[in-house]
């Protein structure tokens, strides 16, 4: 077995959960998700299949690499997300953004979970002290260090 291949599974594992926390906040919570919240969603998705192919697939530096690209976007559309928060005067919401991923075929497929309906200032209440964009935040530098380091170690 490659010494990354737990590491990529864990990887994996925290993406495909944090999907599941978004669900719950969703439909548990009734907090809507705005289309910077499901760019996010893509993109923990997208780091999930390129950590579970790389670790599957026995290559494990490509699907790191992958994974890494798609946390490194995560990174900035959290922070994009933070700055919108912390700018009052800008907006995301219903707009040509909203309008393009709503038109997406997963969207219309898998609308429970790709359809942004939200505002992206709604995001703003705390959640174990944090918001939901600056948890996101979070999990992707967290994600990507991970990533960083499985493509930087040598092989055992």
């Amino acid at each position: 077995m490659h010494p990354s291949r737990p590491l990529l599974l864990s990887v994996a594992a925290a993406s495909f959960g944090l999907i599941g926390v978004a669900l719950y906040l969703q439909h548990g919570l009734d907090m809507l998700p705005c289309p910077l919240c499901v760019i996010q969603r893509y993109l923990f998705l997208a780091i999930g299949i390129a950590a579970l192919a790389g670790a599957l697939l026995a290559k494990p530096r490509a699907g790191a690499g992958v994974a890494l690209l798609a946390a490194l976007g995560g990174l900035y559309t959290a922070g994009k997300h933070l700055y919108v928060l912390a700018n009052p005067g800008l907006s995301c919401g219903i707009d040509p953004v909203e309008t393009f991923l709503n038109k997406i075929p997963t969207a219309t497929y898998l609308p429970f979970l790709f359809r942004a309906d939200g505002l992206c200032e709604d995001a703003t209440a705390p959640w174990f002290g944090l918001s939901i964009p600056q948890w996101s935040f979070l999990w992707f530098a967290v994600l990507a260090l991970v990533l960083a380091w499985v493509l930087i170690r040598r092989r055992a």
